[in-house]
């Protein structure tokens, strides 16, 4: 057998049952996303905020009512829904079947932001951390890959914008703390941060694995549909606990006093070490923008 004959057949007994996405595909999947995210809420977002403004009266509900109308003028005339359009941060789920072709990944992905903040009009925030120089188009982005099975390419991107991320904590306790210690750290952040992060907020919330993958179970947790729960029921127990208790806590909108100080609480958690419980606790403002598709 030839030299060719032979890179041939191996060429496609290793692409058998593969599927091939040019990272391009992936670039402009990124740039859909990242233009529609900073353009509009949730439609989530969008009914708590609705909900939230029937509950509240005085200046929490005058505060809904703007950040309503802020939302329909955005929408309508294409602007940012806020001046802060966020780092970008992108969970990439890549099937074990899929076979990349062309630019690396993390390029792809960082051409796709370039390009949505430059056409949006978007403000550019992403700044060296110790010279604090602006890069200058919001790259790079945060990206996370995931490999699963399948031959599917699922995009995640989230802009996280700061007044609120700066509020987030991350808490390794002991186990000894258990189910009232998570809680006391959830409603503890919501409660240290007050109005800051721009309430009503939504609260993502890791719980479990290590230092660095209890944060990452918290930005995902950020990722769920405002007022859905979690499959377990102990989990979504403690997601409407701890949601009880933040609203309990009369920050309310803006931090006007209210009914409403979170639109809702999300938790995902892991496996952790015997000797531990991290507990991550993401803080998302009321504006949440959150944009996916399937490749």
């Amino acid at each position: 057998m030839s030299k060719e004959s032979l890179a041939i057949s191996q060429n496609s007994f290793y692409n058998r049952g593969m599927r091939t996405i040019d990272t391009k595909e992936i670039s402009n999947a990124v740039y859909r996303m990242a233009l529609r995210a900073g353009l509009r809420l949730t439609e989530g977002c969008h009914d708590a905020l609705k909900c939230a403004e029937a509950l509240e009266t005085g200046a929490a509900k005058f505060a809904l009512g703007t950040i309503l109308e802020n939302e329909r003028i955005a929408r309508e005339e294409q602007m940012p829904v806020c001046q802060d359009t966020g780092m970008a941060v992108v969970l990439l789920t890549l099937g074990q079947n899929v076979h990349l072709v062309g630019a690396g990944l993390s390029e792809a992905v960082d051409d796709g932001v370039r390009r949505a903040y430059r056409d949006g009009n978007f403000r550019k925030s992403v700044c060296d951390p110790l010279t604090r120089k602006n890069t200058g188009d919001n790259t790079p982005a945060h990206l996370h890959v995931e490999i699963v099975g399948g031959d599917k390419v699922r995009l995640v991107f989230l802009p996280k914008g700061f007044g609120s991320e700066n509020m987030s904590k991350l808490y390794m306790l002991t186990p000894a703390a258990g189910r009232e210690g998570i809680l006391d750290a959830i409603v503890g952040t919501v409660r240290d941060a007050g109005s800051r992060p721009c309430p009503p907020v939504y609260v993502g919330v890791g719980v479990g694995g290590c230092f660095d993958s209890c944060a990452l179970l918290a930005k995902k947790a950020l990722t769920r549909d405002v007022g859905t729960h979690h499959p377990r029921e102990d989990v979504a127990e403690l997601e409407r606990e701890a949601l009880d208790r933040i609203n309990a806590l009369n920050i309310g909108p803006q931090g006007f006093h209210g009914k409403v100080t979170a639109l809702g609480v999300s938790c995902e958690v892991a496996p952790t070490h015997i000797a531990g419980l991290p507990v991550a606790v993401n803080i998302q403002c009321h504006c949440i923008r959150c944009e996916k598709e399937t490749l």
